[in-house]
């Protein structure tokens, strides 16, 4: 009985959790509405969402701003602003999947290396779904805030990382550099 239940609830939250039924066709490689396969390429459109950065952070403030524990809480934008912006975005980008619990409304150029926090130029819906997602940039993210705060790169380097192709920075920055790759916390070993 407690297996059926189990596997009653299992099954539930596996449906829950499915962005789409049309989703499933990006990986299998059946052509999928424009939206779902933009979302699937893991970056946005830079049409759209090109990036922008903070003016007031600088190489010369970053331990004063960016490098200071808390920093970011005090400039992230509030849900009130970025809720109405991701249902916005959801809609121009021309996602199939309008389900915002599904998206995080992220800075294309973090917050954490002086990304611009309210310019709708920076954010965009990214998915929490597909091989390039929200939590994959995250490890970008983390890695190149370190590295700036630690004076292993210069500021506007990182910001640039993310203007290109942050999937490109993810290669070369986080790939097989992590003991755990599901752990953020973990540095890299040498």
């Amino acid at each position: 009985m407690q297996r059926t239940v189990f596997a009653i609830l299992l099954l539930i939250s596996a449906v829950w959790m499915l962005p789409v039924a049309g989703a499933a066709s990006v990986a299998t490689g059946v052509s999928a509405a424009p939206g779902i396969a933009a979302a699937a390429s893991g970056l946005p459109d830079p049409r759209l969402t090109p990036g922008a950065v903070n003016p007031a952070v600088t190489q010369a403030n970053i331990q004063q701003t960016i490098c200071e524990r808390g920093y970011t809480k005090t400039i992230r934008p509030p849900v009130s602003y970025t809720e109405p912006l991701k249902r916005r975005q959801l809609r121009e980008y021309g996602y199939a999947d309008q389900h915002i619990w599904h998206y995080e409304e992220d800075h294309l150029v973090p917050l954490e290396v002086g990304g611009a926090p309210s310019n709708p130029r920076n954010l965009w819906p990214e998915p929490h779904y597909g091989k390039w997602n929200s939590y994959q940039k995250d490890k970008l993210e983390n890695e190149l805030h370190w590295r700036v705060c630690h004076g292993q790169m210069p500021l506007r380097k990182a910001q640039k990382v993310y203007e290109r192709n942050w999937i490109e920075g993810y290669r070369k920055y986080v790939a097989g550099r992590y003991k755990d790759p599901y752990h953020w916390g973990y540095r890299r070993f040498r």
